[in-house]
């Protein structure tokens, strides 16, 4: 384009006619001042003129305009750039200089572990992006979010192991970072594969595990479950009890295939044979090992002095075993649900007498009354007096529990935050007393009245506790006075009453919740601030992560509860 044109033309169409007028090809009717003899809308005519003799737009321009331009992209208005705007960016902070870069590294860490996911996503879906674009930031925030990244493992497929596992074989240093290796998610369900299929691709076997072990020196939790018992061999106890010196917590939850037993019981076999040897495991779950022999837990417990956490729920622990417990021991979480080979008499005797359960958090006697009782009304009579005040959460479901009970319980209310009284012996105005004072005659009684600590309770299997009792206006239970009370557990047949009462519930501000097995009936909170904080509220240091109410599993590790633990611990 020649200099000096009034009108820029911008051609979006036809691009060779603007080519050729910007290439200046169109010269032959072009006088020697540069203007063009032709009529045509180039805008060079030197009769052009696009205003009439008033100064008024001739419809020709406007044709030109709005027709001729919309049919053949040519624009008549000067096109109009904004000035750019030029930024001066200043670089305040040199490399590693920046605030968050230099603050202390074990502050640094905590705040980039908020970014980590303890419960995996399902299927193939990315974890933790954003802790992958924070590798990518700085020098230093790279070598935090890598200690963030490996300091807990969670494998929740095969792939996933033998990507780990490659990693590590290329940067072994990146073993000495892990403390924790979650298999708990661990399954092949859903990937198209069969067990036999998984051993054949040889990405999870007994052989890998041990190598991942042996890479991981300083590791200190390790979270097994049942779809792995078959790679649970001898040689992976071995290296699990006597080759991690600093392993303080393991999970076989559910592992209980023949291999694994007969693993299990030769590896114990070979820590009995070497009496001066200790382990130290604090924390050792073996909820629903149900086909393990007594004589592994006599033979393991005893070996055990600085144990916290035992979870023996459904095992065939007995009564030589529980009191082969070193008097060392701190057990501050002890689980001995459905555990039909122990007597009542002797659990009441470990519990009242022996020095490691003086600071008991957790404790747990569920049993199924259809096949057998733990605690008979005798055994209730000394066990309540003799429970420590540092209890948060106790379960008697399945015990015979008589209204004579209720003045022994009481006291225990005033710190308990969890309470299970399942098929026990009592009426509604028994479960009322719970919550409420004596009768006003009553004086000096009501005047040292201290309120109740409860959050949750179970109810399940009592005759007294249905939809129509709840409802019945002799039922303090769902009024506004028993807070902090938020959850109660019923048995089938009164949730399934509850589930279709929705306009009572709703007027009420109770709903009904149910997962797997279980139902909940929660009180509701009146805004969404309150539900929020009511959900946080719901963490406590002895759940270990976990939120609801009423979990029977022990956690042996801190982290939020999904997969198969999150079934046992809460659906099952």
């Amino acid at each position: 384009m020649r200099s000096g044109t009034a009108q820029s033309f911008l051609e979006s169409v036809n691009n060779a006619t603007s080519l050729q007028i910007e290439s200046g090809d169109l010269t032959d009717s072009s006088n020697e001042n540069g203007a063009c003899e032709c009529c045509c809308r180039c805008g060079r005519a030197s009769k052009w003129n696009p205003r009439g003799p008033r100064g008024r737009r001739s419809k020709s321009y406007t044709a030109l305009r709005t027709g001729i331009s919309e049919l053949s992209g040519w624009s008549w208005e000067p096109l109009k750039y904004a000035e750019p705007i030029v930024l001066d960016v200043v670089k305040s902070f040199g490399p590693g200089e920046a605030p968050l870069e230099r603050l202390p590294a074990e502050i640094l860490d905590g705040i980039i572990a908020q970014l980590a996911l303890d419960v995996p996503p399902s299927g193939y879906t990315p974890r933790n992006v954003d802790l992958v674009s924070c590798l990518l930031t700085s020098k230093t925030i790279h070598v935090a979010t890598v200690n963030t990244l490996y300091n807990h493992i969670t494998i929740p497929h095969s792939s996933i192991f033998s990507k780990f596992m490659r990693h590590l074989a290329e940067y072994p240093g990146l073993g000495k970072i892990v403390r924790r290796l979650d298999l708990s998610h661990f399954t092949s369900v859903g990937l198209g594969r069969t067990r036999q299929m998984n051993s054949e691709i040889q990405n999870m076997t007994s052989k890998t595990l041990v190598r991942c072990l042996e890479l991981t020196p300083a590791i200190q939790e390790v979270l097994l479950q049942e779809h792995l018992d078959d790679d649970i061999n001898e040689e992976v106890l071995s290296k699990l009890f006597f080759g991690l010196p600093k392993l303080r917590a393991v999970d076989f939850c559910g592992a209980s295939s023949t291999p694994f037993v007969d693993s299990f019981s030769r590896t114990i076999s070979n820590l009995v044979a070497t009496p001066s040897m200790i382990l130290g495991i604090r924390r050792l779950g073996l909820h629903e090992c149900f086909t393990l022999p007594s004589s592994a837990l006599e033979g393991l417990l005893p070996r055990l002095p600085q144990l916290t956490h035992l979870d023996v729920s459904h095992t065939r622990i007995t009564d030589k075993a529980l009191t082969a417990i070193p008097d060392c021991a701190n057990l501050t979480h002890l689980n001995l649900g459905r555990c039909n080979q122990i007597t009542g008499d002797r659990v009441v005797d470990f519990l009242c007498t022996h020095p490691a359960v003086e600071n008991l958090v957790f404790l747990n006697l569920y049993c199924d009354i259809a096949r057998y009782r733990l605690l008979w009304a005798s055994d209730v009579d000394r066990l309540l007096p003799s429970l420590p005040a540092s209890l948060r959460s106790l379960t008697l479901s399945g015990a015979q529990i008589r209204a004579s009970h209720i003045p022994l319980l009481l006291p225990l209310t005033k710190h308990l935050e969890e309470l299970s009284l399942g098929f026990a012996e009592l009426s509604l105005r028994d479960i009322n007393s719970i919550f409420h004072p004596p009768a006003p005659s009553e004086v000096q009684q009501k005047l040292t009245w201290t309120p109740h600590s409860l959050h949750y309770l179970d109810l399940t299997g009592i005759p007294a506790i249905s939809q129509a009792s709840l409802f019945s206006s002799t039922c303090t239970l769902l009024a506004p006075s028993t807070v902090p009370l938020e959850v109660l557990e019923l048995g089938d047949k009164a949730i399934s009453a509850l589930r279709e009462c929705k306009n009572t519930n709703k007027r009420l501000g109770w709903v009904v919740k149910e997962l797997g097995r279980r139902g909940w009936y929660v009180r509701e909170p009146e805004r969404q601030a309150d539900q929020q904080e009511s959900m946080a509220g719901g963490r406590r240091s002895w759940k270990m992560g976990a939120i609801w109410w009423g979990m029977r599993k022990v956690p042996v590790a801190w982290g939020e509860v999904g997969g198969l633990y999150g079934h046992y611990m809460f659906k099952k």
